[in-house]
């Protein structure tokens, strides 16, 4: 503690009043003549929180049973509400129906109740178990599992409302502080992020909000306790947590401090004691390639397995930690969180047996079956994001030849129709960003469009891109902009059964009612939908592809959407690391910016030793996207 109260002593002023603290602390020690053991002090702090490992184990599993049911039960219900509507699935291209029909605003009322009784059964039970953990009395699972659900109903209400977005959607945003598991992976899509970190405006002002959002995140730090412990409404449990902060802020900055370093320095006993010593000794016995390969796979099963346990405890134990300095700061007086006897858990070694065996008999299959599971080739193709990516002027015909100069598998392109009836080839609303006009196209006829040009490039028409890639590649073509409708669907087809460009072509767009439409009047026509946001049985939507976004790119969702005998686009990974996640999915294509890169990838994968092939099937995936695999 005293070295840690030196580290603070460089970052803050009031790190000198700790230090003090301390050497008084070791000097009246000294006086009285005993001994200072900072590695007793330490063990003593945290003996409640490893001691209880078992019963929140026991906690966290049966609340985590009661949560999955709730939400299984929603889920039906909810597909039954949007069936009801003539529909399988609520997406992103046709949110508007969440608003216009009585389905759609039972559908937003009906979440809001779903999330505040997740989101107080997920929390309460747990600050309840750390409020009789800390009183040293037995916490009853059921009964506060009962009374969870009962105290959801305090979040229907103005202040419990932002509560509740708080938890569910800002803190998992932050990255700090307490959420519910439910949205704990949430963050923001890349593509807008793209457009935040580009635009001068919005960047700052998302910044002020991050900086907004966490200040209120610190001033509310006792929100919970004080509506379950204390039974306060959530404005009155808010405004009593902003005053206890107010006085209390330094002291609760050292001990985040102090409890993040502790756990960081958990992780690290993991990775070392699991991972890193057992890799010596390995090395030591110079054992063969294939042993050699099975225990590394074990080793990396048990370290992912054990960090997961681990990772799991950190909300509980912040939940108990915060519970320590709510009855602190309350009552002004330190809370002491008693010990609790040793118990012996006969369940706890078999539980650990299984586990073990289990892992024993992963790696055995993982290493028996090897080049099947992690194989160094990927079937993965790669698309150019509008015509050509970064290799020329984007959405032009010299787009299209960089991409087939490049190898890509196929090309995307944006059209929109001008106001004289011709379809050209532009992404944004206007020609500001790409020629330097503010007009919009369908303001413009396409002889006044003919005199713009992209970095000295025509402006393309849907002709002259169909002409530069028959028989080279596949061109998917999105209907955009204002102008994408029944009309834009009828013509893009008739200019492409005109060329005998049925096979090389997909229509894609946004918009699910235009792809809907264009499956079923011109069945010899391939469609895709793209959504970035869905809920419901997307996999069935009516299309041949569905293109994902990033972050909905799940294993989970892919392996439902080819079960239903459809591809899958991902859009639109740029930064070499995303590539890799997707080129090592199951996905089928990716549409990227930056395709030289990609296919510069797929050439190093190829290459790849077998422990680089398993480490990145297993380990790169997730630490990009949580929840991956």
């Amino acid at each position: 503690f005293s070295l840690c109260s030196a580290f603070l002593l460089i970052l803050n002023p009031f790190g000198k009043d700790i230090m003090r603290a301390d050497i008084s602390r070791y000097a009246e020690r000294a006086a009285m003549g005993k001994s200072f053991t900072p590695l007793k002090k330490l063990r003593n702090a945290y003996a409640p929180y490893y001691r209880s490992l078992f019963d929140i184990l026991k906690y966290q599993a049966v609340s985590g049973a009661c949560l999955a049911v709730l939400l299984w039960a929603i889920g039906r219900l909810t597909e039954a509400l949007i069936r009801s509507a003539g529909r399988v699935a609520v997406t992103s291209g046709d949110f508007m129906f969440l608003f216009t029909t009585w389905q759609g605003v039972l559908l937003i009322l009906f979440a809001l109740i779903s999330l505040a009784l997740y989101a107080a059964s997920d929390l309460y039970t747990k600050t309840a178990f750390a409020s009789d953990l800390i009183n040293g009395k037995d916490s009853p699972l059921f009964a506060n599992i009962r009374r969870s659900f009962l105290a959801a109903r305090k979040f229907l209400t103005p202040a419990g409302f932002l509560v509740l977005i708080y938890l569910s959607l800002v803190a998992p945003l932050l990255g700090t502080g307490i959420s519910i598991s439910l949205t704990e992976g949430l963050y923001i899509p890349t593509f807008i992020m793209s457009v935040i970190t580009e635009t001068p405006l919005y960047n700052a002002v998302y910044i002020l909000a991050l900086i907004v959002f966490f200040i209120a995140g610190f001033l509310n730090a006792f929100v919970l306790q004080g509506i379950i412990i204390d039974g306060l409404s959530v404005k009155a449990s808010m405004k009593q947590s902003v005053s206890l902060i107010r006085k209390n802020w330094k002291d609760f900055i050292r001990q985040q401090f102090l409890f993040s370093a502790a756990t960081l320095l958990v992780n690290a006993a993991i990775l070392l004691f699991c991972f890193f010593i057992p890799i010596f000794l390995i090395l030591l016995l110079n054992l063969d390639p294939l042993t050699d390969r099975f225990f590394l796979i074990f080793l990396t099963f048990l370290t992912v397995g054990t960090a997961f346990v681990v990772n799991s405890y950190d909300t509980p134990f912040q939940i108990i930690k915060n519970t320590q300095l709510y009855y602190s700061y309350r009552n002004r007086t330190p809370a002491v969180i008693p010990v609790r006897e040793k118990k012996k858990h006969p369940a706890a070694a078999v539980i650990a047996a299984i586990v073990i065996a289990f892992l024993v008999l992963l790696s055995y299959l993982a290493n028996s079956h090897f080049d099947t599971l992690f194989p160094k080739e990927t079937d993965v193709r790669i698309i150019a994001h509008r015509a050509g990516g970064t290799e020329a002027p984007e959405n032009t015909v010299k787009g299209i030849e960089a991409a087939i100069g490049a190898g890509a598998y196929g090309a995307e392109i944006d059209i929109q129709r001008t106001a004289d009836g011709h379809y050209i080839v532009n992404h944004d609303t206007t020609f500001e960003r790409t020629a330097g006009s503010r007009r919009r196209p369908g303001d413009m006829t396409l002889e006044e469009i003919r005199q713009l040009s992209v970095s000295g490039e025509p402006v393309a028409t849907l002709e002259e891109m169909l002409d530069a890639a028959k028989g080279r590649i596949i061109l998917f073509i999105e209907l955009k902009g204002s102008s994408a409708d029944r009309r834009m669907v009828d013509d893009a087809v008739r200019i492409i059964l005109e060329r005998g460009m049925q096979d090389e072509c997909v229509l894609i767009s946004l918009k699910y009612d235009l792809i809907d439409y264009a499956e079923r009047a011109y069945p010899e026509i391939q469609t895709g939908f793209l959504t970035f946001l869905a809920f419901g049985n997307t996999e069935q939507l009516n299309c041949d592809f569905i293109g994902l976004e990033e972050e909905s790119a799940t294993e989970a969702s892919i392996r439902s959407i080819h079960d239903q005998g459809k591809k899958v686009l991902v859009w639109t990974p740029n930064s070499k690391e995303s590539q890799k996640h997707f080129l090592l999915s199951q996905a089928d294509a990716v549409i990227t910016d930056r395709i030289r890169q990609a296919n510069e990838l797929i050439l190093e994968l190829a290459e790849r030793s077998d422990i680089e092939c398993f480490y990145d099937s297993l380990l790169a995936g997730t630490a990009l996207r949580k929840g991956a695999f």
